[in-house]
């Protein structure tokens, strides 16, 4: 579109003028409606489920927690028919309502301030179920802590760790209970279509996921490669690739093996045998502490990528295990500081990046994450993979290190010491943030300034 003869440009979507400037402010004047509403709904509900409890308590009937009573079925349904919906569905919202403003009144006020969500509110609640009276304040305190940092879906995980921190029960006596309702079901939905549910202790569906995706892995890449083959080839095949996803191969999979006790078309079946996929187990993470491995402390261990599991699962799994790997932990920072393995942990890597900044080589400032994880001494010489045996250097650094007389040792606190050939010592310190925090001192000039001495930190 033209205006006066010149083309006209779509303005800036960052600029005030940008079109979608109007947009996002309707949103925002939108969601502040829709938040005063949910807030003023919540309120009406809850005084709807006292008023029934006050007029049940009147005509001697059940209070709250012993069961459904008449009076919160008949307001229920009064609400229910007002609103278009389900009597049922309306008596959880009422209760829901009363958990959320007689339970958890800070929780209610931080989400009627627009601290948190609808969606925090609905997890602290969840998560905080069973949660002792006595207890439950400062859980609500420290969840909208949690919350005011993140989204509510990211809060899910450290809400469940918090509360069962502080439950009154192990988590070892929740986790028999919980096991104890264990279960599998069945939804019947629409095209000939249903959804089969089960609630599993954490590290069995765990296992059995990666064992789906292992045998459809396996399925993809036998396919491919029968495909790949020539025609007239003892692994020719007509069929051509297989093009269901991961997800409709899992999906295939689960119901080959509980209906077949095996996959009923294994693609890597041989012409004597059968297909290596029946062979396929599972493969699980579990960190531990050695004082559970002992039977010393009965707190959870973690399956890695998933949650917390029960101090017996843990040990079971120890026990049968074929290798192990020790992890070093400081107890402060919670970081790992040394593994039995090669490699460092993700965890190690970060740490050594933010340390070295760049190549510790004297001189070099190529970035570290242009560089590699060198062990000081060598792991083939009993050199431990530990923070304080490993630094960064550059391709051209690791490989004088390792092919010409340059030595280099490490002489604590992250420094270290090279050595030339000809004898000379270098030293290379741990390199200082440009960017850090100084003390206030009350108006005196930091250390180092008005000099050419860094700052002794």
């Amino acid at each position: 579109m033209t205006t006066n003869g010149e083309s006209a440009r779509e303005p800036d979507a960052g600029s005030s003028s940008s079109p979608y400037a109007g947009i996002v402010g309707r949103v925002s004047q939108a969601d502040d409606l829709l938040h005063a509403a949910n807030i003023a709904v919540t309120r009406a509900l809850a005084e709807a489920g006292r008023s029934a409890l006050r007029q049940a308590a009147r005509s001697g009937e059940r209070p709250r927690g012993m069961g459904s009573d008449m009076e919160m079925r008949s307001i229920a349904a009064e609400i229910a028919g007002v609103r278009r919906s389900h009597d049922r569905r309306a008596q959880s919202e009422i209760d829901h309502a009363l958990t959320i403003v007689d339970d958890y009144p800070a929780v209610f006020e931080a989400w009627e301030q627009q601290r948190i969500t609808r969606d925090h509110v609905d997890v602290v609640v969840r998560m905080g179920c069973g949660l002792a009276d006595d207890i439950r304040d400062d859980y609500a305190r420290q969840a909208i802590s949690i919350c005011e940092r993140d989204i509510a879906s990211r809060v899910r995980e450290p809400l469940r760790n918090l509360a069962a921190r502080m439950g009154s029960e192990s988590f070892a006596e929740r986790h028999r209970t919980a096991a104890a309702k264990r279960g599998v079901w069945v939804t019947h939905g629409t095209d000939g279509m249903s959804e089969l549910g089960a609630t599993l202790p954490t590290v069995i569906a765990a296992g059995i996921h990666d064992r789906l995706t292992t045998m459809a892995q396996s399925v993809k890449d036998a396919r491919a490669t029968a495909a790949e083959a020539p025609a007239d080839g003892p692994a020719g095949d007509a069929a051509g690739p297989d093009i269901r996803t991961m997800d409709q191969l899992r999906a295939d999979i689960l119901g080959d093996l509980l209906l077949g006790g095996a996959p009923v078309v294994d693609p890597t079946h041989g012409s004597d045998a059968a297909g290596p996929l029946g062979a396929i187990r599972a493969q699980v993470q579990v960190t531990l502490t050695s004082e559970m491995v002992t039977g010393a402390d009965d707190a959870p261990a973690e399956l890695v990528g998933a949650s917390l599991i029960d101090a017996d699962t843990a040990r079971n799994l120890a026990g049968r295990a074929r290798i192990w790997n020790r992890l070093f932990v400081d107890p402060i920072t919670r970081t790992p500081v040394e593994v039995d393995t090669y490699r460092p942990t993700a965890a190690m890597s970060r740490l050594l990046k933010a340390r070295d900044q760049h190549c510790r080589f004297p001189g070099c400032r190529r970035a570290a994450i242009r560089c590699e994880l060198d062990h000081t001494i060598d792991h083939a010489l009993g050199g431990h993979t530990h923070i304080f045996n490993l630094a960064h250097l550059c391709q051209r650094h690791h490989s004088m290190k390792q092919f010409t007389k340059w030595e280099v040792r490490q002489i604590g606190g992250g420094i270290l010491e090279w050595t030339s050939p000809l004898g000379r010592v270098y030293r290379e310190d741990v390199p200082i943030p440009s960017v850090c925090f100084v003390p206030d001192t009350g108006g005196a000039p930091p250390p180092g300034a008005g000099s050419d001495e860094p700052p002794p930190f």
